[in-house]
């Protein structure tokens, strides 16, 4: 399993993305132990504490997926440390235009590339660098085995 952390903030931005997505997300990063990594503007891809980015949000989830192998899905991610935000894919999703900027990450672009380069695919590699926060959230959480 691996664990996704989806927040809403207080920032303006977050109300559009909420409103034009259909989501009560605004943003999701990937839980590494107790730090997260995410695609946010300004910084880009960053890794930073988990407690800080619950602290700074205005409601969040932790929501866990089925992974086989969630430490090559984090190590994705990973590599990603330091690359820019995507701002110009953002207003691509918004106008329906392919703007994805191979070099540069929004947050949920970021965990479904991640999941896709890790061998554990969610979605067809088409639409991955067109995922919103809302696309994850609809995802089948895992679940605990019952005892037959």
């Amino acid at each position: 399993m691996i664990t996704l952390l989806f927040t809403t903030s207080y920032h303006p931005l977050s109300a559009v993305i909420r409103a034009t997505t259909w989501s009560r997300w605004s943003h999701v990063a990937l839980q590494a132990g107790d730090m997260i990594i995410e695609a946010a503007a300004p910084g880009g891809v960053v890794k930073r504490k988990l407690a800080d980015a619950i602290q700074h949000a205005r409601d969040h989830e932790l929501v866990q997926l089925p992974c086989r192998n969630p430490i090559k899905v984090l190590q994705a991610a990973s590599s990603q440390i330091g690359k820019r935000y995507d701002y110009s894919a953002i207003v691509g999703l918004w106008l329906h235009r392919d703007w994805q900027d191979d070099h540069r990450w929004f947050c949920s672009e970021l965990i479904a590339w991640a999941f896709q380069e890790a061998g554990e695919p969610l979605f067809r590699p088409d639409a991955v660098r067109r995922i919103t926060p809302q696309h994850l959230y609809l995802l089948p959480p895992a679940t605990q085995p019952t005892a037959v």
